[in-house]
C-alpha cells in the first residue's frame, strides 16, 4: 500500500501545481494548463488501476 500513498502525495502535489498555474494563466486551455492535466488524468489512471488490482486480490 505503500504505493497507494506515494501516487496518493503525487497527485496532490500535481494538483496544487496546476491550481498555482491557473491562477496565473487564468485559461483552462493555456497550452501548459492542458499539459499538467493530462499528467494529472494519467496518474490518477495509474491509482485507480493499482487500487482495483488490489481489490481483485
Amino acid at each position: 500500500m505503500c504505493e497507494v500513498k506515494d501516487i496518493a502525495e503525487q497527485i496532490e502535489k500535481i494538483r496544487k501545481d496546476m491550481n498555482e498555474l491557473l491562477k496565473e494563466k487564468s485559461d483552462l486551455l493555456d497550452p501548459e494548463v492542458v499539459a499538467v492535466s493530462q499528467m494529472l488524468d494519467s496518474v490518477l489512471n495509474e491509482y485507480y488501476r493499482i487500487l482495483n488490482q488490489s481489490m481483485d486480490k
